[in-house]
């Protein structure tokens, strides 16, 4: 299992899953970061793969849980 000590995530990869908190789907934090889907995806699916995660939601809620993205 993933914990905080071993988990660096990029800044992009906070700003998405941030974003994705909000409740805001790929395609609108591409708007907001001025990239494309694929890549706030590309960097979503990284979070998730370097937390174990099988969703965004549950992404977001580990990441938040270990102190990630205060």
């Amino acid at each position: 299992m993933a914990d905080a000590q071993e988990v660096v995530l990029s800044e992009r990869e906070k700003q998405c899953l941030r974003w994705v908190e909000k409740g805001k789907s790929s395609w609108a934090i591409g708007v907001i970061l001025d990239v494309s889907v694929n890549t706030v995806n590309f960097h979503i699916k990284n979070a998730m793969r370097k937390l174990e995660t099988i969703s965004r939601t549950q992404c977001v809620v580990k990441a938040r849980r270990l102190g990630l993205l205060d």
